[in-house]
């Protein structure tokens, strides 16, 4: 048996490693692409672009960003992130963005915020719930999806608030 174990472990250690990489790969080709396409924009552009999702919204790490499996969609956590970067202006700031960054996907999918039947939620700090909670339902339009919250240590890129959603629209 502790064969078998020394064995996993080695090979989970292994592939954490190439999925390291192919992440360090991935930020590095997307902080190219960024500057590259910041150096190219006039300054009154750049300027107007505060808190529009990207068009083509390039992933943070070694993941898909929404996929489609039957009539499901599921988009992967969104993060209050805006060319990059985590948005300032706290958990309400935060919360906004992930919700504009989600419906983007959702959108690049065919469907609306009306048609997520499920999130989940993750905060690095529980005490702030209620206003994670009030932009939360500010984004949602009216709409009322089953959904956990759950606490947790950290979130990539130092986020505070990352947001999963499963969307139901049927093929026909």
């Amino acid at each position: 048996m502790t064969h078998f174990r020394a064995e996993a472990v080695a090979l989970y250690a292994g592939s954490m490693a190439t999925a390291k990489k192919t992440a360090k790969k991935t930020v590095k080709k997307t902080a190219k692409k960024t500057s590259k396409k910041a150096v190219k924009k006039s300054p009154q552009k750049a300027a107007k672009k505060s808190s529009a999702p990207a068009k083509s919204t390039a992933p943070l790490g070694p993941y898909t960003p929404v996929v489609r499996a039957g009539d499901w969609v599921i988009v992967s956590g969104q993060l209050g992130v805006v060319d990059g970067k985590i948005v300032s202006g706290g958990v309400a700031k935060q919360t906004a963005q992930a919700v504009v960054n989600l419906k983007a996907q959702l959108a690049s999918a065919g469907c609306s915020i009306h048609d997520v039947k499920k999130t989940l939620c993750f905060l690095t700090d529980m005490d702030t719930f209620a206003t994670f909670n009030t932009a939360y339902v500010a984004g949602f339009d009216g709409s009322r999806p089953a959904r956990s919250t759950i606490g947790v240590a950290s979130l990539p890129f130092g986020g505070a608030v990352e947001i999963e959603a499963w969307a139901f629209k049927p093929l026909r």
